[in-house]
């Protein structure tokens, strides 16, 4: 493709539009182009049909409108534009709708116009700004994310006055220190004035589309098709020689386009110039040294690393290379990788009225929300937990740390306890005992392990070669890892590491690694995987991997012939055999000098199997596997005893999942089907009811009669399971209808589209998961949850369907979903399901009693955090004039509580001031009663109150101490005992 441009673009001047297959395409097409001297102007991959709702599209739509809005301001008579063929029929917004707002520092601004036009040019207004097109207005403080920014904005005022501009990050909520002179706001949609607006969201309400939400954000580029020109009428468009299937695809939707795309001009092919990739740089431009040569590179270091440093080069960040008889351009620059997202740390846990809590002395209740209350002269927040019976505690807000959300396993639903009643604490005393059996048994294996010498890998350069032949860059995480791992398999201690992360970011390629390092050296290494399903993919990969350096794999489990699985165990015992996959007919082998031991998914392993498994795991390294995070704190208690890796980076190539919400509707269903189906790819339906599964696969069957349809549910067998899912995955099926059981462990890169019915019956988490299961390619990822009707929807269905549409990049993980997940993941390390016990206390206090059974036996108990009871007739709390939201209040609570130090109080309170502005009364009132609870723990007080002036410290000998403060004034009272306590400590 290169070539071609390259010869076209060379020769013709007057082009002024290239349209390609994809992004991939328009990134190649735009460097070759840009090395030529044209400015290029790429756009996004919008593969939306007319009356689709965009906000499964949010992040094209916005880069499109970034793309549109310079190529307008450009003054270039030789500027082109480029984008692939789905683009070019979505309505072209026409120049008039990139007009730009610039602000400056000390100039007025008018809040309420402001406020209006940010509406009219698409803004959301939001609580807290975490995304592109959002803004939020706190007082003196606004904050704002322009869709061509890095970096979101803060705008502070004085009165109507600009007082600072600064760019914050979305995930710390904190501003950098450097200011802004002014700053360019560009429209989150269209630039718009309130007529404009009304006019065009009329529009949007007669238009004919399932959207849940008839807005602009998910409407608004088809309202205002009538508005603007296309991009054929505007642009003479030429089309790369490389889009016969694609256009071929458009034809079975739609013959119209095609049409049109068939009778505009190709690109001719290449004659002069090739392709080129090189293997040895140095070697190939000593054997071309007669041609002209042009080397890109961004820096002189990347000539030093390939033993080229002498040669001239164009400093540039292009990606072309090409060859003809007489030149040869060359690049040496790598694909950039994609930026990771981080998790916004703000909002994680976040509280619903409704949801159920574990309160660690009273057990599971609902939380009912935030009330403001005054008992015995103190006014403050407290916290509504309701318990059987109607009975209700309040809990002061500073001790929002005792209490933390109910998740049991399996998502059972919890039992809610009765307030007083002394049965909790027995749970959690047998809990207790349960505990300290698991942590001692975790701890003496790590101390045995501990006791022996390990075996020694050498690292050499055939690893280098084998890392080149995966044929794709490593991400920085699973470059970390490998090294993680190396380190340790060449330290002479016993291995014993997690490798954790998302499915198809990579973790068997980490665990190859290992693998073919031990091989190498001459050692024996296994990978035990649950299912024969899952071993029969790894299988695959090694066995493609190792042949080319005569490493023999072997599979053993359920499906092996008696004649071969004779052999192999004959091979494992004499040495012969150094790598073998399997499930657990692996364990009780006999292997003559092994050195590793890879487990996917060890917590599905059952009781007897684990107890196999510690056997051998006593002697050889083990790299455990797991697509579930763990716990940062039982991390934390466990990490003197076991490692633990992470990959929270996507490759490079792959792509983010596109997420659908549609009312059912046949048409759609065939659609999403044939598509997948016309690339070659498999389709997974969920349909939850074993009752009704059949009368759907026969109504499947009516839509697309030849169809080749696999149903699956629990009440099959796993032996038919898994024989018929190995014929899935060797394609001979086209879809699988089952029910939820998908959820986990699947992993088959060929099946790209899901399709969810009655996604309204499932919570955000189970969604989130299963949704998880495709998009796991180099393909674009489809996901359509369907639902009946949607008017019949409930708000909280509703809400959690559009947030899971709008939120479907790489590795978002809805908060919930990933919050759900970290907590489950200490299962992995837990070993066996300790349901009844979780069911009974959840699962995060089942884990901190986890921890503090771990810490215990490691004689690294942290200092037991005693409860401090202020009783200071004051008024405290985070006012809702300061911050309205409840659900920001109830987060910046829950961190307070959480505080352990001075110096955690006052980052909490520059974070407040940078984010609310100047706090008041009773917010630094608050924030001083948080400082003193901490100093009082410092110095073993247990309760602080007051009597008027008299103020009473209570210490943990019964040891009581009396001040007096100047006045009965909140502010003299509070000040009175800081001074004391901070007096106290200085001595």
């Amino acid at each position: 493709m290169q070539p071609a441009i390259y010869e076209y673009f060379k020769s013709k001047k007057e082009a002024s539009f290239l349209a390609l297959s994809n992004d991939k395409d328009a990134k190649l097409a735009s460097d070759v182009i840009s090395f030529l001297g044209y400015p290029t102007f790429v756009l996004p991959d919008l593969r939306a049909n007319f009356g689709d709702d965009l906000l499964s599209f949010k992040e094209e739509l916005q880069s499109l409108l970034s793309v549109l809005k310079d190529y307008y301001n450009s003054n270039s008579s030789k500027k082109i534009l480029i984008s692939p063929i789905r683009t070019l029929f979505t309505p072209l917004p026409p120049k008039s709708f990139f007009s730009t707002l610039k602000l400056e520092f000390g100039e007025t601004l008018n809040l309420n116009s402001f406020k209006e036009q940010m509406l009219n040019w698409g803004y959301s207004v939001v609580d807290v700004v975490e995304e592109k097109g959002e803004v939020s207005f706190r007082g003196d403080i606004v904050d704002i994310y322009p869709i061509d920014k890095e970096f979101a904005i803060r705008i502070s005022l004085f009165d109507d006055t600009i007082e600072s501009i600064r760019e914050f990050e979305c995930e710390t909520q904190k501003s950098f220190k450097e200011e802004l002179e002014d700053v360019t706001i560009i429209p989150a949609l269209f630039a718009l004035n309130s007529d404009e607006f009304e006019a065009l969201n009329q529009k949007i309400q007669n238009l004919n589309s399932d959207s849940f939400v008839k807005d602009i954000h998910s409407l608004g580029l088809w309202a205002i098709k009538d508005l603007s020109k296309s991009y054929f009428d505007e642009f003479n468009i030429i089309l790369a020689s490389n889009l016969k299937e694609d256009i071929e695809e458009i034809s079975l939707f739609d013959k119209e386009k095609a049409n049109i795309l068939n009778s505009l001009e190709v690109i001719p092919s290449a004659k002069e110039f090739k392709p080129l990739e090189v293997a040895n740089i140095k070697t190939f431009l000593d054997f071309h040294q007669d041609k002209k040569v042009t080397i890109l590179a961004k820096n002189d270091i990347l000539l030093r690393a390939e033993n080229i440093g002498d040669r001239e080069f164009v400093k540039s960040e292009l990606i072309v290379n090409l060859i003809s008889k007489k030149e040869i351009i060359l690049s040496l620059n790598k694909p950039v990788k994609k930026r990771k997202r981080k998790k916004p740390s703000i909002i994680l846990d976040e509280l619903k009225k409704g949801d159920l809590v574990v309160h660690e002395n009273y057990g599971i209740g609902v939380f009912r929300g935030l009330q403001n209350t005054t008992v015995l002269g103190s006014t403050g927040d407290f916290v509504v937990i309701e318990y059987q019976g109607d009975d209700k505690l309040l809990l002061p807000a500073q001790n929002l740390d005792v209490i933390d959300r109910y998740i049991s396993d399996g998502g059972n639903l919890g039992v809610i306890d009765k307030l007083g009643k002394g049965s909790f604490a027995k749970l959690k005393a047998k809990t207790k005992e349960k505990l300290f059996e698991i942590a001692s048994q975790i701890v003496k294996l790590a101390a045995k392990r501990e006791m022996i010498e390990a075996v020694k890998l050498q690292v050499d350069n055939r690893v280098l070669e084998f890392q080149k032949d995966a044929g794709f860059l490593y991400t920085n995480d699973q470059q970390k890892a490998i090294e993680e791992i190396f380190e340790d398999l060449s330290s002479g201690r016993i291995m014993d590491r997690l490798l954790s992360g998302d499915v198809g970011f990579g973790k068997t390629e980490v665990a190859m690694n290992a693998m073919f390092l031990s091989a190498i050296n001459g050692y024996q290494n296994i990978l035990i995987a649950p299912t024969t399903l899952l071993s029969s993919q790894h299988f695959k990969s090694l066995y493609e991997r190792f042949k080319k350096y005569n490493i023999q794999v072997e599979k053993l489990d359920r499906f092996t012939p008696s004649k071969s699985k004779s052999k192999i165990l004959a091979d494992l015992k004499s040495g012969e055999l150094k790598v073998c996959v399997g499930t657990h007919s692996l364990l009780g082998v006999e292997l003559k000098n092994p050195a590793l031991i890879v487990l996917d998914e060890e917590h599905k392993f059952g009781v007897k199997q684990k107890e196999k498994l510690k056997k051998l795991k006593e002697s050889v390294h083990v790299l455990s596997m797991s697509a579930t995070p763990i716990p940062r704190s039982l991390n934390m208690a466990l990490s003197s005893i076991k490692q633990y890796s992470q990959i929270l980076t996507p490759p490079i190539d792959r792509q983010d999942l596109r997420t659908f919400v549609k009312e059912y509707d046949e048409k759609i269903i065939k659609e999403a089907i044939l598509r997948e189906i016309r690339r070659g790819g498999q389709i997974f339906f969920v349909h939850n009811r074993i009752a009704s599964i059949e009368s759907k696969k026969r109504e499947l069957e009516q839509i697309l009669p030849t169809l080749k349809i696999l149903t699956l549910h629990s009440k099959i067998s796993a032996t038919i399971t898994e024989k018929e899912m190995i014929k899935f995955e060797n394609k001979e099926y086209d879809l699988l209808l089952s029910t939820s059981i998908i959820e986990s462990g699947i992993h088959i890169p060929n099946v790209n589209t899901i399709i969810i019915d009655g996604a309204d019956n499932f919570g955000i988490a189970d969604l989130h998961q299963m949704r998880g299961r495709v998009g796991r390619s180099k393909r674009q990822g489809f996901c359509y949850f369907l639902v009946k009707d949607k008017s019949k929807l409930t708000d909280q269905a509703k809400k959690r369907l559009i947030a899971l549409e709008a939120n479907s990049y790489l590795g978002s993980g809805s908060v919930l979903a990933y919050h759900d997940l970290e907590i489950r993941g200490g299962g992995n390390l837990i070993g066996e399901a300790q349901s009844g016990h979780i069911k009974n206390i959840g699962y995060s206090l089942y884990l901190k009693m986890l921890e503090d059974a771990i810490n215990t036996l490691l004689n690294n108990t942290p200092i037991k955090k005693k409860e401090v009871e202020i009783k200071l007739s004051v008024s405290a709390f985070i006012s809702t004039d300061y911050i309205n939201e409840d659900r920001v209040r109830l987060e910046l609570y829950r961190r307070l509580s959480k505080c352990e130090s001075i110096r955690d109080v006052l980052d909490i309170e520059e974070e407040m001031l940078d984010r609310f502005g100047k706090l008041d009364t009773p917010t630094t009132q608050f924030l001083q009663i948080i400082t003193i609870k901490i100093l009082a723990t410092m110095k073993k007080v247990i309760s602080v109150s007051n009597y008027g002036q008299n103020i009473t410290l209570k210490y943990e000998d019964d040891k009581k101490e009396y001040i007096k403060s100047r006045s009965k004034d909140d502010d003299d009272i509070i000040s009175t005992v800081l001074a004391h306590l901070r007096g106290k400590n200085d001595k």
